[in-house]
C-alpha cells in the first residue's frame, strides 16, 4: 500500500515539474496573432477578457486569427519568434523587450514574429473589431489606423 502511494506522488510531482518547466508557445500557426498584455489587478484588462468573451462580433472576427495571453508579473517560460528569429524568455521578460509600459497593450504580429501594429490601453468591441479587421485585410501596409478607422465608421 504505501509502494502505491509513493509511486502515484512521485509520478504526480513530475508530471507538475515537467508542465511548470514548458514554454508557453506564442508563434502564431495562423497569418497573424494578438497578443495581449496583462497586468494582475488591472480593470481594463478584465473588462477586454470579458469583451472577448462575450461579444460576438468580435470572437467572429478572431477565430482566424490566434490570442495569445502573458501576464506582467509572471515568470513563466514562453516561446516566440521576434523579427525572425526565436526564443525562450519569460513572460516578464518579454514585456520588457517589447517595450509594453500600459496595461492592457494589444500586439499583433505575424508568423515571421515581425510586430505590425501595437495598441496600448483598453479598445472598445467595435473599434477593437475594426483593428483586427485592419491587421487581417493587411491594411497597416496602405494607411494609418486612424485613417482606417475613421473610413470604417469605427470610432
Amino acid at each position: 500500500m504505501f509502494l502505491i502511494l509513493f509511486v502515484l506522488m512521485l509520478t504526480s510531482c513530475q508530471k507538475g515539474k515537467s508542465a511548470s518547466s514548458e514554454s508557453k508557445s506564442l508563434i502564431p500557426r495562423k497569418d497573424y496573432a494578438m497578443l495581449i498584455v496583462e497586468s494582475q489587478g488591472c480593470i481594463y484588462c478584465k473588462q477586454l477578457d470579458k469583451d472577448l468573451k462575450t461579444n460576438q462580433e468580435l470572437i467572429q472576427t478572431l477565430k482566424d486569427m490566434d490570442v495569445y495571453r502573458v501576464l506582467a508579473e509572471s515568470n513563466a517560460p514562453v516561446f516566440i519568434k521576434l523579427d525572425g528569429k526565436e526564443m525562450t524568455t519569460t513572460e516578464d521578460k518579454l514585456v520588457d523587450i517589447l517595450g509594453v509600459r500600459s496595461y492592457p497593450h494589444i500586439i499583433f504580429y505575424n508568423k515571421e514574429g515581425r510586430v505590425v501594429l501595437q495598441v496600448p490601453g483598453y479598445v472598445p468591441p467595435k473599434t477593437l473589431t475594426c483593428v483586427v479587421n485592419y491587421v487581417k485585410a493587411q491594411e497597416f501596409e496602405k494607411k494609418k489606423l486612424m485613417d482606417y478607422l475613421k473610413e470604417q465608421r469605427c470610432i
